[in-house]
């Protein structure tokens, strides 16, 4: 008997059925009234459509009213289902605004009272709710709800709808994924590693499949057509250690690595030659969203030291906005001295002379313009250009510590 009771109490449960409404507002201004007038008793204008609660909405005006019989005494107001729909039951509010700035609107409202039949139902897509006699027109054209020959108008639309909750006996915290931390375990700890690379003087292990699966690069190496599965080792060439090891940790955690993750104390390795080079590294092994990453860094990173370096890189790797943020903060004419002397620009000149040509070109259109560079907040040691964030791991790439370091204009 007291199992039975027992097993009773633990298959108990409660529900709830909610019932309320989705809201959702739109408001339309009619500029030039009195143009509007003798278009005819049923004539309208229309707002433009607008969605609440998955249907599309608008608000017809009839300055001449909707009725002939009323002979243009009033103006009507309706709200209208735009949109396929059956049965749909929604409420009100229709609010002509009050424009001398004594806020004494006139509200017709179904949201602060009780429908003694309870909300609309407008049955199919046509179908209309409100105000044949809205306003009586000569008293609305001497009310302060008409200025300057315009009037306002807020539309309010409640869907109503009913849900079931039912109630959770439980409160089970979820943890935050830790995917990341654990292959990036698994990397350090070597466990089941079956591949070497061998980069300059150092040696890296990995593991193939994780590659492989980041990497299209990587899968057509070991398991395409032509690749090797049973590679064990692999030299890479024209990679320094430290980007080939930021490579490997963003390949494992999917995350921006950090200085510290890569360097040592004594390393002269700094953020934007650590940017530049895993920018580099990304498009050789075809890793899109880290070189996407490295973009948004080094964007935020243009100086006159760096400026003429990033830009050629932009242009060899096809990085569009990175090649446009180095041209707008290169034409500033307060640095543009100092650039032209750096040997940055100088090897600029040598590599890539069709870069000086647009460079150039660029500078001609501030000299014909220079409203261009008003909206670009710089200075001479720092830029700010767009955001090309990517799920917030921009700024986390940008301060280890969470906290957005770059200044907006």
């Amino acid at each position: 008997m007291a199992s039975g009771s027992r097993a009773e109490a633990l298959s108990s449960g409660s529900s709830e059925s909610i019932i309320d409404t989705v809201n959702g507002s739109h408001d339309f201004t009619i500029k030039g009234y009195s143009l509007a007038k003798g278009m005819g008793p049923g004539k309208y204008i229309s707002s433009d459509v607008f969605s609440v609660g998955g249907y599309d909405w608008a608000i017809y005006f009839y300055p001449d009213g909707k009725n002939p019989e009323d002979n243009s005494i009033y103006v009507s107001v309706f709200i209208a289902l735009a949109s396929e729909g059956t049965d749909v039951r929604v409420l009100f509010a229709l609010t002509l605004l009050d424009q001398s700035g004594k806020g004494k609107h006139r509200v017709h409202s179904h949201f602060d009272r009780a429908l003694e039949g309870g909300p609309y139902t407008l049955k199919y897509k046509g179908s209309m709710w409100g105000y044949k006699r809205f306003f009586k027109r000569q008293q609305l054209e001497d009310s302060d709800y008409l200025k300057d020959d315009s009037l306002a108008l807020t539309c309010t639309v409640g869907i109503v709808r009913m849900r079931l909750e039912s109630r959770k006996i439980f409160n089970i915290c979820i943890p935050p994924s830790n995917m990341g931390q654990n292959l990036l375990d698994l990397l350090e700890s070597e466990v089941g590693c079956d591949v070497v690379f061998r980069v300059g003087d150092d040696v890296f292990k990995a593991h193939k499949l994780i590659l492989a699966a980041r990497s299209p690069v990587f899968k057509a190496q070991f398991f395409g057509h032509v690749g090797n599965p049973n590679m064990d080792l692999v030299e890479i060439e024209d990679v320094e250690p430290v980007i080939f090891r930021a490579m490997l940790l963003f390949i494992y955690s999917d995350k921006y690595p950090d200085m510290h993750q890569v360097t040592d104390s004594m390393s002269t390795c700094t953020s934007t030659f650590l940017a530049q080079h895993l920018l580099a590294a990304a498009d050789r092994f075809d890793l899109v969203r880290l070189k996407l990453l490295c973009e948004a860094k080094l964007c935020e990173e243009v100086n006159v030291e760096t400026v003429s370096t990033t830009l050629a890189l932009a242009e060899h790797h096809g990085c569009k906005q990175l090649k446009a943020i180095c041209l707008k903060f290169a034409t500033n004419p307060d640095i543009l001295g100092d650039l032209m002397h750096s040997d940055g620009y100088k090897n600029l000149e040598e590599t890539c002379p069709s870069l000086i040509s647009e460079l150039l070109n660029a500078l001609a259109e501030v000299d014909v313009n220079p409203s261009l560079h008003t909206s670009w907040k710089r200075s001479s040691n720092s830029f700010d250009g767009p955001d090309l964030g990517l799920d917030g791991e921009v700024n986390e790439a940008a301060n280890p510590n969470g906290r957005r370091t770059r200044r907006r204009a």
